[in-house]
Parts: C-alpha cells; sequence; structure tokens
C-alpha cells in the first residue's frame, strides 16, 4: 500500500478538511481527494461521509486512522533504529517559535546545534504563542517553542526550563524604588501589554486572575507586539510593563531599564510542543535532545 495515500488520508483525517489538508502537504485539493480515493477503491469502503460542506469518518475510516498513526510511529522508530546504526544526522526541520523565545533563547541554542550537526538545515518560523500552537496541529511544523501554557491534550507539552517575569520600568520611575511590586501598585500608572495572542499577555492575564484581578482593570495605554517594542516604549516613559527576564539583560547592564520582582513571584514555563502521533525523523530527536541539555545548562546556570 502506498504511504504517500495513506499520509494524505491521516492529515485530512485529523484536520476534518480536505482543503486544510491541502495546505499543510503543499498539495492541490484535487490531488489531496484523489490520494483518499485510490485508498478507498483499495479497501473499497468509503472512509469519509461528506454532507453539508463537513466531513467526518465512518466506521472504517476511524480504523484506518488509529492504525495510520500506529504505522507511521512504527515507521520512525525504523529509521531512529537505522540512523543510530549508521550514526548519520541530516535531513531538515522546522521549527516554529514565539517571539520572546525566538528572539531571546533559540539563536544560542541553535547556533550550537549547528556547529556541531552542519549538515542539518534548520527552518524558524516566528509568530506568537497562538499562531505556534496552529502550526503544530497543522502538521506545518515539526516542533513548536512557546511561553505559554497549552490545553490541546493531542499535543505532546514538555517543560524546558523556567522563565520568571518581572516589572520593567526605567530607573527614575517612583515603582523602582520599591524591593518587590505587588498588582495594587501598578493599578494606577500607565501600563503597556503585548497583543492578543501573546503567550506574555496570556500568562499576566492568568496570574491576574489567580490573584482576583483583571488585566482590563490596569490603564493599558498601548499594546505592542514584541519585547524589542515594548521594551521602546518603557525606554521613552510611556509606561511600565511586565517581561521576561531574559529580554533585558543588555538593558540592565547599559543602565537604561531596571527589574522588580513580583510578589508573589510570576513564574513560566518554556515548552516544546509537537504532535503525539506523528512520523518523526532521527534529526527532529537528535535536535530534541540537543535543546532538553542547553536547557537543563542554562538553568543550572541560572539558578547558581
Amino acid at each position: 500500500m502506498s504511504d504517500r495515500r495513506l499520509q494524505v488520508f491521516n492529515t485530512v483525517a485529523r484536520l476534518l478538511s480536505f482543503t486544510k489538508a491541502a495546505e499543510v502537504l503543499h498539495m492541490t485539493q484535487p490531488a489531496v481527494t484523489f490520494q483518499v480515493r485510490q485508498l478507498e477503491e483499495a479497501f473499497n469502503t468509503r472512509l469519509f461521509d461528506r454532507a453539508h460542506n463537513r466531513i467526518s469518518l465512518t466506521a472504517a475510516g476511524n480504523q484506518i486512522y488509529h492504525y495510520s498513526d500506529r504505522i507511521f510511529e512504527l515507521y520512525s522508530e525504523m529509521e531512529n533504529s537505522v540512523k543510530e546504526i549508521t550514526g548519520e544526522i541530516s535531513g531538515s526541520v522546522v521549527i516554529g517559535a514565539s517571539t520572546t523565545v525566538a528572539e531571546y533563547l533559540l539563536p544560542a541554542l541553535l547556533g550550537k546545534f549547528k556547529a556541531e550537526h552542519n549538515d542539518v538545515k534548520i527552518v524558524l518560523n516566528v509568530s506568537n504563542s497562538d499562531g505556534i500552537i496552529q502550526m503544530v496541529e497543522n502538521n506545518s511544523i515539526d516542533l513548536g517553542v512557546i511561553e505559554a501554557p497549552v490545553h490541546n491534550q493531542h499535543l505532546k507539552i514538555e517543560a524546558c526550563m523556567d522563565d520568571q517575569l518581572e516589572v520593567m520600568l526605567t530607573p527614575d520611575h517612583p515603582l523602582a524604588k520599591k524591593r518587590v511590586i505587588k498588582i495594587d501598585d501598578l493599578m494606577d500608572v500607565p501600563f503597556i501589554c503585548r497583543e492578543e495572542g501573546s503567550g506574555t499577555r496570556e500568562v499576566i492575564s492568568d496570574y491576574f486572575q489567580e490573584h482576583n484581578y483583571n488585566l482590563e482593570q490596569l490603564e493599558i495605554c498601548f499594546e505592542l507586539g514584541s519585547p524589542e517594542a515594548v521594551k521602546g516604549a518603557i525606554e521613552a516613559g510611556m509606561g511600565v510593563s511586565i517581561l521576561s527576564k531574559v529580554t533585558i539583560t543588555k538593558e540592565l547592564e547599559l543602565g537604561t531599564l531596571c527589574s522588580i520582582p513580583l510578589a508573589p513571584p510570576l513564574i513560566r514555563p518554556f515548552s516544546f510542543i509537537r504532535q503525539r502521533q506523528k512520523f518523526r525523523h532521527s534529526v527532529i530527536e537528535k535536535l530534541l535532545d540537543f535543546a532538553r541539555d542547553y536547557c537543563k545548562t542554562k538553568q543550572y546556570q541560572k539558578n547558581g
């Protein structure tokens, strides 16, 4: 049986959409339909019910979807096993990362990995956390690295390191004299916020709700799309913000910004996310192993 037919069917079954499957697989929709029909002919049964512009799996389709996941997992194990014997680490991997991770964590990590595995091609897509989660769900990237909670039980989530968020402000700001800052302290000052869909914004919103506040109670003066834009606005005296401490290392050294911990502290994980069932290449596993070790080292240095 053709692997291609099964891969196309698996993608359509997972997304329940021929159109979305065509986009993910970089195929035309008629080509996707043709592959699925060939598989239906091979089994002599319908695999999808089509009604009112929506599709659903038939009983036979459900069975094939279940087995196809297992087949691709075995393919991955087989490929990795052979490459471990031959020592071959090559190919390409597509990573998606949220803005903070892409700007402040991945450059050094991927640079060190490429130094050891120069034959590996790495493609990096940058979006906010919502965008990266959607890319993983649609199977358009191999691995996502994000800074927000993930609530999709179909994805495999693995925390890689902790990140502390603190209040960022200019050294001459009245709040800069405090040792810690509470949510109440932020209520009467202009606040600069990340955009909707940002992992940082979601984590801050959850933190406020845990302590019986609402993010909308703040005097939000700007909503900006990147940590760099937020830092620029703070330096210009437009307000304060809550950002990852890793984003202002340079500004702390130059003395243009200062960082005050929240009370209680706000700590979130950076996490790897990927499909639970996916035909994976050994290069992805090698990169994941390397990233785990790198993050453990960074966490140790940070805590030390």
